[in-house]
């Protein structure tokens, strides 16, 4: 009986402290993916813990739809107004509109509320229902998923909604298609047009001040450019004193530029959109880069910036209301590049390998170059590179 009760007491004890060992791992905080240090005396630390307490209460699927988006008669009080073209008089309508139902989210993309994931570069690049083929290639090339230099890069496709009907119907189903097996599409209930650019840009930086405040960077794109991600991590990792906590915004400034106000000119904005004759600085629009901190900025001030259909010019308006200035990058090439050659081959890799980004590329070009520029066999001649030598991404690195 003594030896009984010697067992019991032992197996009662040894049950108590696996009790105890597993309440102990069961209750411990989850480790950060944030080193100990990163909100550490910035202004995103405030943004994030007040989201994570917002978030915390209310899951994705909870969250109520914006309500539909109704047009401004008054937009018919507008001087001249009868004479201005159909899609202008359209924009003057819902102007105001800044709202519209998110159609393909993701809301987990940048992690979840008490377990952020360390985005170093978030490519954000705009595209179109139909653009399958440019999305397909820039997944398998400098938009793909990964981390380099041990910095993780993630990427969205922004997006609305195009065509009527059965080819709606068929280009929505195509997005759903991509969602489920790359999650990397978010698009709203808004018809696809150039006018609407601005719209998706402002409808982004909603969306990450709510899911990704802690993005360090972001590539702001078209899908038919180049962009040489890994380049691009390592230039901002050799930013001083800035892990995306101070304003950054770069590529190829535009200073000066007057609005354009001929009729017939796709970037026409007439007086009764924008009255000032001239821009301020802005970066062209297929493809610049921001810390996290500067598109928090643009967003606060997005919401009293009344929109224009330029997205690119918008964006400089913005940087302007909070007396930032966008900075030149002679590694960023958004217009189009002229080799003065007919010998020399455009589409040369050594042209582009040492670039950050230029504009514009056919998907099958960008498939081949993204191939050639990570050749360990490369190799560039000086006399060939003296062609190219204003545009070198190391004399500004």
């Amino acid at each position: 009986m003594p030896r009984y009760f010697k067992v019991k007491t032992i197996i009662i004890t040894v049950t108590l402290l696996l009790g105890m060992i597993l309440m102990v791992a069961y209750f411990k905080e989850p480790q950060s993916a944030f080193p100990t240090d990163y909100f550490t005396n910035t202004d995103l630390k405030y943004i994030y813990v007040n989201r994570e307490k917002e978030e915390n209460s209310i899951t994705p699927d909870q969250e109520s739809l914006p309500p539909k988006c109704e047009p401004n008669m008054d937009a018919r009080k507008v001087w001249n107004f009868s004479s201005l073209s159909d899609q202008i008089q359209d924009f003057l309508y819902y102007r105001h509109c800044r709202n519209f139902p998110i159609i393909l989210d993701l809301p987990y993309k940048c992690g979840r509320p008490n377990k952020p994931i360390d985005i170093f570069l978030l490519l954000v690049i705009k595209s179109p229902p139909k653009n399958y083929e440019q999305r397909e290639v820039l997944r398998k090339t400098w938009a793909k998923e990964r981390s380099h230099n041990g910095k993780k890069i993630r990427t969205i496709f922004i997006t609305g909604t195009e065509g009527d009907g059965f080819e709606k119907k068929r280009l929505n189903k195509l997005l759903v298609l991509e969602h489920k097996q790359h999650r990397d599409i978010l698009q709203w209930d808004f018809r696809e047009s150039f006018f609407n650019l601005t719209l998706k840009q402002i409808l982004f930086l909603e969306w990450m001040n709510r899911r990704c405040p802690h993005a360090r960077f972001l590539l702001n794109g078209d899908d038919d450019v180049f962009a040489h991600t890994d380049n691009m991590v390592q230039y901002l990792q050799s930013l001083e004193d800035n892990n995306g906590t101070k304003h950054l915004f770069t590529g190829h400034v535009i200073k000066n530029a007057s609005a354009n106000r001929k009729p017939n000119s796709k970037y026409f904005v007439p007086l009764q959109v924008y009255k000032e004759r001239s821009y301020p600085a802005y970066c062209g629009g297929a493809g610049y880069l921001m810390s996290g901190y500067t598109a928090s900025v643009i967003y606060e001030k997005s919401k009293s910036v009344e929109i224009i259909p330029i997205d690119d010019v918008y964006v400089g308006m913005c940087l302007a209301a909070a007396e930032l200035k966008p900075n030149p990058h002679i590694g960023v090439r958004t217009l189009a590049w002229y080799i003065p050659s007919k010998m020399i081959d455009k589409y040369d890799p050594c042209f582009i390998k040492e670039l950050l980004l230029i504009h514009k590329f056919p998907p099958a070009k960008l498939y081949i170059m993204w191939d050639e520029v990570h050749n360990p066999k490369l190799k560039c001649g000086v006399q060939l590179l003296n062609w190219w030598n204003p545009f070198i991404l190391k004399s500004v690195v």
